[in-house]
């Protein structure tokens, strides 16, 4: 029986999933972020150093930081050109999402630093009503929130470390329904299931400054293997074949990959700031998607449909982001982003569930000082995927047209 999990009401104000980046990985947590393309790693000048970069909380100034981000998410509507027939087209629905985050980095104490991220670091949301899209994803959606305490140590003026313990809460719901033989006059299947679990990672960060003005940095994000565990509703009309239905417990494993990031930053006349990063991101992991059930389902339908393993084979990916910073008076800076995102998602196995492809990404924002102790910003960021052309066992055909809008609104304080 799904667990009831009180969190689970906050998941309601989070993404219930978006997969605007790779695979269903979210990038952009806060304001800077999203103002940056996601290169935000090297150089960190608010709290949300505490989830982009927790050895970087040691060079903030010494007060106590809250920071509070909310971030629009639209999703555009993703389009399928079947090559066979018009009959298999669909439209994957156009939603839209709220996702709050807070970061908050405590003061120095004798060179150490103790931040808390609250994030949602991946989610993802497709949702096909025409039948022959709706038959393999009428509905796969994924939301995963983080709880990210981390501590850092300012080894010397050159050189921080930190680390950190990830505690993950993961909501998924799966449902299905269409034709899935042609044989005796047509048999067909419908599924629900729904699941969550808490799971446990940890990260690592490393930050050096070789000359004044000039960060290198290092960060790690380790693999948590989401086992979501729910309820399960399976029926099918081959009802000669065995039992037309299940009613009882399910689960499934998914990968939420390790992510490494390698970024350097440098700031020119103490104005202009330039930050390069690579991220790798491990999809590799992500190797088949395997439904399980305490019982057989006893109807070889429902069993081909929904219990047989479903290869993925997921590539890791690489992403190249490029941000400047300019700081165009004491009060104003506006910040500007550009990104290369790769998707990990092979062509032998792309389908409804993620079609997902290669993204540029384009951002642009500001941040105002009020006064010495608030700041308020804003961020936009556009996620351009490309078109994707599919032929596998499942997909024969275009999908075209997604992408994403996000805006971000972010406040900081400092006590």
């Amino acid at each position: 029986m799904k667990k009831k999990i009180a969190i689970a009401t906050l998941g309601l104000l989070f993404a219930a999933g978006s997969a605007y980046g790779s695979g269903y990985r979210i990038p952009e947590q806060s304001l800077n972020s999203t103002a940056r393309a996601g290169a935000n790693v090297a150089y960190t000048p608010s709290a949300d150093a505490a989830f982009f970069n927790p050895a970087n909380m040691s060079w903030l100034d010494n007060a106590t930081i809250f920071e509070a981000n909310g971030t629009y998410i639209n999703l555009k509507d993703t389009e399928y050109r079947d090559n066979r027939t018009p009959a298999f087209n669909g439209t994957a629905d156009v939603e839209s999402f709220f996702v709050p985050t807070f970061f908050i980095v405590s003061k120095d104490y004798s060179g150490m630093r103790i931040g808390l991220s609250l994030d949602a670091p991946a989610g993802l949301s497709k949702k096909w009503p025409q039948p022959f899209p709706r038959t393999f994803a009428e509905e796969f959606s994924l939301t995963v929130l983080e709880a990210n305490p981390s501590i850092s140590y300012k080894i010397s003026d050159r050189f921080s470390v930190a680390a950190g313990i990830r505690g993950i809460y993961a909501d998924a719901t799966v449902s299905s329904a269409g034709m899935i033989s042609r044989k005796f006059g047509g048999v067909t299947a419908r599924r629900y299931m729904d699941g969550d679990t808490w799971e446990w990672g940890y990260n690592l960060a490393a930050t050096y400054r070789p000359v004044e003005n000039m960060n290198v940095a290092v960060t790690y994000r380790s693999n948590v293997d989401l086992q979501l565990e729910g309820d399960a509703k399976l029926s099918t009309s081959a009802s000669f074949a065995g039992s037309p239905s299940y009613t009882g417990d399910g689960e499934v494993e998914i990968p939420l990959p390790a992510v490494l990031a390698i970024a350097g930053s440098y700031t020119f006349l103490d104005k202009l700031t330039v930050e390069l990063e690579y991220d790798r991101t491990f999809w590799s992991e992500y190797e088949t998607l395997d439904f399980k059930y305490p019982t057989s389902l006893n109807n070889p339908f429902l069993t081909a449909a929904f219990d047989a393993p479903k290869t993925k084979n997921w590539d890791d990916t690489d992403t190249w982001r490029i941000s400047v910073s300019y700081e165009v008076n004491p009060a104003l800076t506006v910040m500007a982003g550009f990104a290369i995102d790769e998707n990990p998602v092979p062509d032998s196995t792309i389908g409804f569930d993620l079609p997902d492809s290669d993204a540029q990404l384009y951002s642009i924002g500001l941040r105002y000082s009020v006064n010495d102790t608030l700041d308020i910003g804003l961020g936009y960021l556009y996620d351009d995927k490309d078109s994707r052309d599919a032929l596998n066992e499942n997909v024969n055909g275009t999908f075209d047209g997604a992408g994403a809008h996000l805006i971000t609104v972010g406040l900081s304080y400092k006590l």
